[in-house]
Formats: structure tokens, C-alpha cells, sequence
């Protein structure tokens, strides 16, 4: 996993997930990984419109954390692809929750790319048959 270091607040795995993906953009940079976007013009291209500067940020902040991984695709300029590492790609069930959980709450949500009619569309189908088998144990 990883070794224990001092926690910025408490112990609370809440507070900790939240201090590595809880500002207003990351899930979103993983959400775009998940539906295949990889470089960064295709991130920064999302409806949300992500501000450049913070789009940089993010990616550094999720690299460092283990959650993506850039490898160079160009050489001059450099220029980056980005993928996820198993650790971001776990991350599909939190977003799955969130798309459930959105579409029954907040009327008129959707999932991404999709009409009201289908919330699991917002992860791949890796996930989904991972969080289905969960719910069958």
C-alpha cells in the first residue's frame, strides 16, 4: 500500500480521500480517464471547461499521489498521455456512487455522455460488473 506518514487532519479515511481527491476538478480529471481521454488538450476540453493552470496542477497532484501516470508521447515540445494506475482506476466505484447518488438527488443530473435513463454509463464496464458482483455477495 504505501507507508503511514503524519495525517494533515485526522486518521478519518473520509478526511484523507478528500485531501488527495476532494477539490472541485480531480474526479472530473479521472472521470475523462475513465471514458478514454489521455492528453492533456483532451482534458482540458471537458464541458466543465477546466482552467488550464489548474488542469496542470491536478495532473502533478494526481501523479504524485499514485492515482495517474504521464509518459511522454512527443518529444519537442514534450507532450504527455495519462493513464490511470490500478489505484485511480478503483476510484470508478466512488464515481459510480456519485452518478447513483446524483441522479436520485439532483433532478435533471445526467450521466456523462448519457440521458437520465442510464447512471451507469458514467464508468466503464469493468467497474460496473465489479460493483454488481459486490452487491450480489
Amino acid at each position: 500500500m504505501g507507508t503511514t506518514r503524519p495525517f494533515a487532519r485526522s486518521a478519518c479515511a473520509v478526511a484523507n480521500s478528500l485531501d488527495v481527491v476532494g477539490d472541485k476538478w480531480s474526479l472530473l480529471v479521472v472521470r475523462d480517464l475513465l471514458h478514454g481521454k489521455s492528453t492533456y488538450g483532451e482534458l482540458a476540453n471537458s464541458p466543465e471547461r477546466i482552467p488550464t493552470n489548474i488542469l496542470a496542477e491536478r495532473l502533478k497532484r494526481l501523479e504524485a499521489a499514485g492515482i495517474i501516470v504521464g509518459t511522454p508521447y512527443q518529444e519537442r515540445p514534450v507532450r504527455y498521455a495519462y493513464a490511470l494506475t490500478p489505484k485511480g482506476k478503483a476510484l470508478g466505484d466512488v464515481l459510480l456512487a456519485f452518478v447513483r447518488w446524483g441522479k436520485q438527488h439532483i433532478p435533471g443530473t445526467v450521466a456523462m455522455d448519457q440521458g437520465p435513463a442510464s447512471a451507469e454509463a458514467a464508468v466503464p464496464a469493468t467497474t460496473q460488473r465489479r460493483a454488481r458482483a459486490k452487491r450480489t455477495k
